[in-house]
C-alpha cells in the first residue's frame, strides 16, 4: 500500500500466515507477560494483536511507550496457538510477531482511557472529544451516521429528487426559536441570521419551477439543549415537492424510512404502513402527539363516571363539578402485583409534580369489588360501567388522574411510558412509526389569551377557502403533520399555503398586519404573487434518525463534535472573546453588565 502499511488492522487472516506485513495505528492496549509483550494495534478499521519477545531490541521501547501512541510495525503473520484465538475479532486467528517498529507520534498521559466503554463526565468527554471518538462505540456511531446520510442521499436521487444548497446567511424571521445573528461589516448596524431551517428557500425553489428538492441541511437555533436536541445546530433531511397532496409526501417518507431502517437495523421489525392518527385522537389516547406505539396501554376518559350518585370519591367529584376531567390507564391482569408496585407509581407521579395517581384492582368474590385505596368508593354498578367503557376484566387494575385537560395529558402521557416500562410491555425489537395529522391551525395562549399559530405559519388550512370558519379560527384544521417513531418526533411538515391573500388573512388572525407580513416575509410573499404551485414537504432530523438506529438516548452520542448543555464547545473554547478591533469593524459595542 505505502510505507506506513501493507494492510489495515482488520484485514489479516490465516491466508497471510508467514507473510511479512507492515501495520500502523494506535496502541490500544498492552499486556506484559514478562518475556512477551502483547500489543493490540488499532486503526480506523479494527484491531490486530502484535507480540514482541524481550530479546528484541525494540522491547524496552514498547514496554515504556504510553497507550494511544501511534506506531508503525513490521513483522511476520503467525497463526495463533489453538485455544488462544479471539472469535470476536476478524483478525482473531492470527497475530503479528514484531520485527521492527517506528514511533510516529507519542501520546501524553491520557485524561481518559480509550480502551473499554466506561462512562466519563461530559466535560471530560467533550474537552477531549478526539479521544472520546476513538472509543469503539463512538467510532461506530459516527461511521453509522456517515453511512445513513450516504444512503439517504442515494435514495432521494433514486426517487427523482434534485439536491440543492440554500443560503447560510439569510434574514431573521420568527420561526419559533431564537436566531443566531451575524453582523454585517459592509452594512453597519445590520445583521444576517443563520437559518433555523431552509423553510422559505425550499418553498421558493418550488416557486422557481423545480419539482422535487432535497438537502442534508444544517439548521441553527439558539435554544436550550435536551437529550434529543443539540444546542446551536443540527442536521435535517429537507424535502419539498410541487403539485402534491399530503399522502404524496407520506408515500415518499414511508418508502425512505422503511428502506433506511431495514438497511441499518435488519433484526428489528418495522411496520410497513404507518398509521394516521389525528392530533385530537393522539392527545386523548396517549396524552401526547409523540406516542410510542410499541406500548399497548391507552388512556381513556372516564369523567362521566364521577357524575354518578353511587360513586363516593368526593375529591374527584368536586373537581369534576368545577370543570376538571378524569382520565385513566388500565393495566391488564395485574392482580398479582404487590401493593408496593402501585404505591411506587403513585409516589413517582407525585415526584413529577402531579397530585398522584388514584388506583385499584378489580376482583370478584360474591360481587365485583375494587381492591385498593379508593376501591371502596365505587359501587358494583359503577365498576361494571367502568369495565364496559374501558374494556376491563376481573384482575385488571386502573390508574386515574383528575385535573385540567393539559394537566392530565401531561401526567398520564409520562405515566403511560413509566407503567409500560415497569410491566415490560414495550417491544425493544420494533420500530413503530406513525403520522400525527389534522393539527389545529391556531391555538390560544393561556397566559396572554391571544391566538397564535400552533405549528408552521405557512401551512395550508383544510377545506375550501370560501367555507373556512374565520370567525372561529380555533376550529380550523391545517394540513400539518408529524412523523413519530417509538415516541420520538422525527419531523414536522405541511402542505404549504401558496395563496398570498389567504396568507394575509391567516396572519391577521394571529395579530400580524399586512405590512408585518410584507416586511418579515418579503421574499416569500413577493414570489407567491407571481404564481406558485401547490406544494408541500417535510424535514426529518438526521440526528434523531441515527439515535434510533444506534439505540442511543442522547444526541451527543451520534454527533461528531457536540456542544455542552450551555452551548459551549469545550474542545475549541467557543464561544470566545474577539479583539476590539474586529468589533469596531463590525460596528459593535459591548455592553456587558458586571455583577
Amino acid at each position: 500500500m505505502n510505507k506506513y502499511r501493507t494492510h489495515n488492522c482488520s484485514e489479516l487472516t490465516e491466508r497471510e500466515n508467514n507473510k511479512i506485513v507492515t501495520l500502523s495505528g494506535w496502541i490500544h492496549r498492552k499486556r506484559d507477560h514478562g518475556n512477551l509483550l502483547f500489543i493490540d494495534l488499532r486503526d480506523h478499521f479494527g484491531l490486530t494483536q502484535c507480540v514482541i519477545e524481550n530479546k528484541n531490541k525494540f522491547f524496552n521501547i514498547l514496554e515504556k511507550i504510553r497507550p494511544e501512541s501511534v506506531i508503525s510495525i513490521t513483522g511476520k503473520v503467525l497463526k495463533r496457538e489453538k485455544g488462544t484465538e479471539n472469535v470476536e475479532l476478524s483478525t482473531g486467528n492470527i497475530e503479528v510477531s514484531i520485527q521492527n517498529i517506528k514511533i510516529l507520534a507519542e501520546a501524553k498521559d491520557l485524561p481518559m482511557p480509550v480502551f473499554g466503554e466506561q462512562d466519563y463526565p461530559e466535560d471530560i468527554r467533550l474537552k477531549y472529544r478526539f479521544l472520546d471518538l476513538r472509543r469503539d462505540s463512538m467510532h461506530k456511531n459516527i461511521i453509522l451516521r456517515s453511512n445513513v446520510i450516504s444512503f439517504i442521499r442515494s435514495e432521494m436521487l433514486r426517487l427523482g429528487f434534485l439536491e440543492f444548497q440554500t443560503p447560510i446567511l439569510t434574514s431573521s424571521s420568527p420561526e419559533g426559536a431564537r436566531d443566531f445573528l451575524v453582523p454585517s461589516r459592509l452594512n453597519p448596524g445590520k445583521f444576517y441570521a443563520l437559518p433555523q431551517a431552509p423553510q422559505q428557500f425550499k418553498q421558493l425553489i418550488m416557486v422557481s419551477g423545480f419539482d422535487k428538492y432535497f438537502q442534508i441541511a444544517p439548521c441553527f437555533r439558539d435554544e436550550d439543549a435536551r437529550a434529543d436536541r443539540s444546542p446551536g445546530e443540527f442536521y435535517q433531511l429537507d424535502i419539498e415537492m410541487s403539485f402534491v397532496e399530503q399522502e404524496d409526501v407520506f408515500k415518499v417518507i414511508e418508502t425512505l424510512m422503511i428502506n433506511l431502517f431495514k438497511k441499518f437495523s435488519p433484526k428489528k421489525d418495522i411496520n410497513s404502513k404507518f398509521p394516521r392518527i389525528s392530533y385530537n385522537e393522539a392527545m386523548l389516547n396517549y396524552g401526547t402527539d409523540k406516542p410510542d406505539l410499541r406500548n399497548p396501554l391507552l388512556i381513556k376518559d372516564i369523567t362521566n363516571i364521577f357524575t354518578r350518585e353511587d360513586v363516593k370519591f368526593d375529591i374527584f367529584k368536586k373537581m369534576v363539578s368545577k370543570g376538571s376531567k378524569v382520565r385513566c390507564i388500565v393495566t391488564k391482569d395485574t392482580k398479582d402485583k404487590p401493593r408496593s408496585f402501585f404505591d411506587s407509581i403513585d409516589k413517582w407521579a407525585k415526584e413529577q409534580g402531579a397530585s398522584g395517581l388514584a388506583y385499584f384492582t378489580l376482583e370478584k368474590t360474591d360481587k365485583i369489588l375494587g381492591k385498593g385505596p379508593i376501591g371502596k368508593f365505587f359501587s358494583e354498578d359503577s365498576l361494571k360501567e367502568l369495565m364496559k367503557n374501558c374494556k376491563m376484566n376481573i384482575g385488571d387494575s386502573i390508574f386515574m388522574a383528575c385535573g385540567s385537560e393539559k394537566e392530565i395529558e401531561k401526567i398520564l402521557s409520562i405515566s403511560r411510558d413509566k407503567i409500560g416500562k415497569e410491566l415490560n410491555l414495550i417491544d425493544k425489537n420494533q420500530y413503530a412509526f406513525c403520522w400525527i395529522i389534522d393539527y389545529p391551525m391556531f391555538e390560544l395562549d393561556e397566559q396572554t389569551k391571544k391566538i397564535e399559530f400552533s405549528h408552521n405559519p405557512f401551512s395550508m388550512p383544510q377545506g375550501e377557502i370560501e367555507e373556512l370558519d374565520f370567525k372561529n379560527p380555533l376550529n380550523i384544521k391545517a394540513y400539518q403533520y408529524d412523523i413519530v417513531c417509538n415516541g420520538v418526533e422525527l419531523s414536522s411538515g405541511a402542505i404549504r399555503n401558496h395563496i398570498p391573500d389567504l396568507m394575509y388573512k391567516l396572519f391577521s388572525i394571529a395579530g400580524y398586519e399586512k405590512r408585518d407580513v410584507d416586511e418579515k416575509f418579503s421574499g416569500m410573499i413577493n414570489a407567491l404573487s407571481y404564481g406558485a404551485p401547490p406544494h408541500g414537504g417535510i424535514a426529518p432530523g438526521v440526528d434523531r434518525i441515527v439515535m434510533l438506529l444506534a439505540d442511543e438516548k442522547n444526541i451527543r452520542e451520534v454527533t461528531l463534535f457536540p456542544m455542552n448543555q450551555n452551548a459551549q464547545d469545550l474542545m475549541m473554547n467557543a464561544p470566545s472573546n474577539v479583539d476590539d478591533k474586529l468589533l469596531k469593524e463590525l460596528s459593535i459595542k459591548k455592553n456587558i453588565k458586571k455583577d
